[in-house]
């Protein structure tokens, strides 16, 4: 078993080097002057079962690149397995046609990795889990709820907590966490009128003295977050957090943050934080670098990655 760190998380990739105490591959990732990708395999690799750590996210097109490429250099390599390990999966808020010619880039990107020589793929929290049929080789789906439930208990045990869910297509996931935590459900109904721009329009639920813990899979405007915060304390609620798996937080999306009503605002580390990130007083990380350690471990050895959240 080996591991491969592209350039997009490279604390993370520590993180899971760490977790299993296994060194990384040495190898050499870097740009010619015209910005063309190259991947240099700096060690034997023939017949050994690799895993390529490397997120989707910003850049996002440099960061898919280098892991196309460093598949085929592995593939190239005779590596027996090559897993493509995407804790931030790019492209996946684009899994179907939201208009005519259209197109569907989650599945586009899939083929990419699949003929690039990928022979599975493990992700985190997929925006769509129909986006695992997108694929012909195996995909693993992880789910953060488990490093989210942990802290929800420890940070707010003895409070009066609702888990809400910011609009009606994360029903799932925010009822998920509350069964767990034996909390009540509350949900956002938002109308959006373009993308990225959404306006509160009513909750369902009376939040009304309660805690609300806001449930998200991604945050990149920040702009229904902040809303939805608003819109919770207006009516009511005594704090607002919210636990989102992806933070994205592009543009003025960390100002727009640390002026909103949020006590905090809980990201994993599939993205690497920027200067801003680790530097705005209510957004915290927590890291889902044992989860994929853990699920990377198990694949190798050919044990069960489901029982991992029984």
């Amino acid at each position: 078993m080996k591991i491969l760190a592209g350039n997009s998380n490279p604390p993370l990739a520590e993180a899971i080097s760490a977790h299993l105490n296994l060194p990384m591959t040495k190898a050499s990732v870097r740009r010619f002057p015209d910005m063309e990708v190259f991947v240099e395999i700096l060690e034997n690799v023939r017949g050994e079962d690799v895993f390529v750590i490397q997120s989707a996210s910003f850049p996002a097109n440099d960061n898919l690149m280098e892991l196309l490429v460093a598949i085929d250099a592995l593939k190239r390599g005779s590596a027996r397995r090559i897993t493509a390990v995407i804790p931030y999966y790019g492209y996946a808020r684009q899994d179907r046609k939201s208009g005519p010619r259209t197109p569907i880039s989650a599945k586009l990107v899939a083929n990419l990795l699949t003929v690039a020589g990928a022979s599975r793929v493990l992700t985190l929290d997929l925006h769509a889990g129909q986006i695992q049929g997108f694929f012909d080789i195996p995909a693993d789906n992880l789910f953060a709820a488990p490093v989210f439930i942990k802290d929800i208990k420890e940070t707010y045990k003895g409070e009066k907590l609702m888990i809400v869910s910011p609009d009606v297509g994360g029903v799932v996931r925010a009822r998920g966490i509350a069964k767990r935590i034996e909390a009540d459900l509350a949900i956002i109904d938002k109308r959006r009128e373009q993308a990225g721009v959404s306006e509160v329009m009513n909750i369902i639920g009376d939040v009304d003295g309660y805690h609300c813990v806001l449930v998200d899979d991604i945050v990149d405007s920040a702009g229904t977050l902040c809303n939805a915060a608003q819109a919770l304390t207006d009516a009511g609620a005594s704090g607002v957090t919210a636990y989102v798996i992806h933070g994205v937080l592009s543009g003025g999306a960390v100002a727009r943050v640390a002026d909103s009503p949020l006590d905090r605002l809980v990201i994993t580390d599939s993205i690497a934080a920027t200067d801003g990130v680790s530097a705005t007083k209510n957004i915290d990380q927590l890291t889902i670098a044992p989860l994929l350690g853990e699920a990377m471990l198990r694949i190798s050895e050919e044990r069960s990655v489901s029982s991992l959240f029984e």
